[in-house]
């Protein structure tokens, strides 16, 4: 399984963006796929996670609100839309999969997903 992501980029505080992780390999409507970001000097941290369906779906409380996962199956791609953007938010975010559905929190754990794509720079000026 290879995952891609893409659609980072510099925004001012309160822009947008919208990141896509592109699949290939493997059985992508199966997968549980998480989005985490990795800040300079800092571990790298859970951002969503969402089910193979799209049904069940997580959040990091510093994110709530502002950003909203959704995927498509049909296109092996999941999205992270990211509004209300801040300065705390620069970071390289990074997509990820899980093989088991991607049901529990638990399962966006940053040493317990299956597959990384490379990750995709995001800042944001103050």
């Amino acid at each position: 399984v290879q995952l891609q992501a893409s659609g980072g980029g510099l925004v001012q505080a309160g822009g947008s963006l919208k990141l896509s992780c592109v699949a290939s390999g493997g059985t992508f409507s199966t997968f549980g796929m998480g989005w985490f970001r990795q800040a300079p000097g800092k571990e790298r941290e859970f951002v969503g996670g969402i089910s193979w369906s799209g049904g069940t779906i997580y959040y990091a409380d510093s994110v709530k609100g502002r950003f909203t996962i959704f995927r498509r199956n049909a296109e092996k791609t999941v999205y992270l839309q990211m509004n209300s953007l801040k300065p705390d938010d620069t970071a390289v975010y990074y997509c990820a999969a899980k093989t088991n559905l991607g049901l529990h929190l638990s399962d966006y754990s940053s040493d317990g997903m299956d597959f990384w794509g490379e990750g995709t720079q995001v800042t944001v000026s103050s």
